[in-house]
């Protein structure tokens, strides 16, 4: 028998070494969050988890273990006809399920039978979960965070990849969350994960980081879109950050605006439904304003006095009570978002920051 119980600690040490992480769970389960590069071999699909556990509630627990494992004895099968056919001998994968129980307890025996080298996680995904809730509290701590602030439209994500393409680290939020971070920010046709989800994303982006390097962050609120960072992270960032400011004239902004926003053109609707949320802040006749010129496509217009209007003044407060490095923060020239410049300031930050980690070193 080569089949390992196996405690998410050690599974989760640099030294473990997996050919492949299944998840045994629901399809639903597997999708509102999973450990990162898992592989869904669900032993029951969603209805069957359904009918299995009504099946316990209402009648009993034999009767939905013996409909339960016929179920599962048939989806296991088809899992081996369509993953096993052409894995050696040697394949060594983690198998865990909801809490390490008999679903994935199950498929690891049949996996052990055939004679592949198989691990099964103690506790399953609720030990998962716990171990990445546990691993936010400490592990931003240590992180040397650059924070590029600046106003709505100047070019900070871009600067993130930029800085990304030419080595430096870099922590992607508004990436990870699949949203810009504003009011308007949702990317079209792509939802944003689960909460859970987010945070394994951002757990397991962390724990690629290498602390002795500076890294790359963009200035966010507490939260992107609906979902809400680690309370350990945005305090790091905020209180021990270092500032970088990017300024970008006005027209630059806009054409940005312009191009990050042009599937609002296809959605005028959606966009004026967007701006209601405004009305609180900026008046009724303000934001009636805002609609019809989206209405006669004056999205120029309409995308300039947004920023002087409304994001801007609210940038600009939020950065001075929220960053505690704004009175040092650092000027970062931007013409407009072209290659071409975001090169030169991604290469002039990194400069920076290895001459400040040189300094501090000496």
């Amino acid at each position: 028998m080569a089949l390992r119980l196996i405690s998410v600690r050690e599974a989760l040490h640099p030294r473990a070494r997996f050919d492949a992480v299944l998840d045994a769970r629901s399809p639903a389960e597997f999708a509102l969050d999973r450990w990162p590069g898992a592989q869904n071999w669900p032993v029951l699909d969603d209805e069957e988890r359904h009918l299995v556990g009504t099946d316990y509630k209402q009648v009993s627990a034999f009767d939905a273990r013996k409909r339960g494992a016929a179920m599962v004895a048939r989806r296991i099968a088809d899992l081996l006809d369509t993953h096993s056919t052409d894995l050696p001998r040697e394949w060594q994968p983690l198998v865990y399920c909801w809490r390490g129980g008999q679903r994935s307890s199950t498929l690891a025996w049949f996996l052990d039978q055939v004679g592949f080298r198989v691990h099964l996680l103690q506790g399953g995904y609720t030990a998962f979960r716990a171990a990445v809730r546990e691993d936010l509290q400490t592990l931003s701590a240590p992180l040397n965070f650059v924070v590029i602030g600046g106003r709505t439209g100047s070019g900070k994500s871009r600067l993130l990849q930029t800085l990304a393409a030419q080595g430096a680290q870099v922590l992607d939020l508004e990436a990870l969350a699949c949203h810009r971070g504003s009011v308007l920010g949702a990317l079209p046709g792509q939802a944003q994960p689960s909460q859970k989800q987010f945070e394994t994303r951002v757990w397991h982006a962390l724990r690629q980081v290498d602390p002795q390097r500076p890294v790359f962050v963009e200035s966010e609120s507490r939260k992107i879109g609906a979902l809400q960072l680690p309370q350990a992270l945005i305090l790091r960032m905020r209180h021990h950050g270092r500032v970088g400011l990017v300024d970008m004239p006005l027209p630059a902004r806009v054409n940005l605006l312009l191009e990050d926003y042009a599937h609002f053109a296809n959605d005028v609707p959606g966009f004026s439904a967007l701006l209601e949320r405004f009305v609180e802040l900026r008046g009724r006749e303000r934001v009636l304003r805002w609609i019809a010129m989206a209405e006669q496509a004056r999205w120029a217009e309409v995308f300039e006095e947004l920023v002087c209007e409304h994001y801007d003044p609210l940038y600009g407060r939020s950065m001075d009570m929220n960053y505690s490095g704004m009175a040092q923060a650092l000027p970062i020239k931007l013409l407009d978002g072209g290659k071409e410049a975001l090169s030169a300031a991604a290469r002039s930050l990194i400069a920076q920051e290895k001459a400040l980690s040189t300094r501090a070193q000496s």
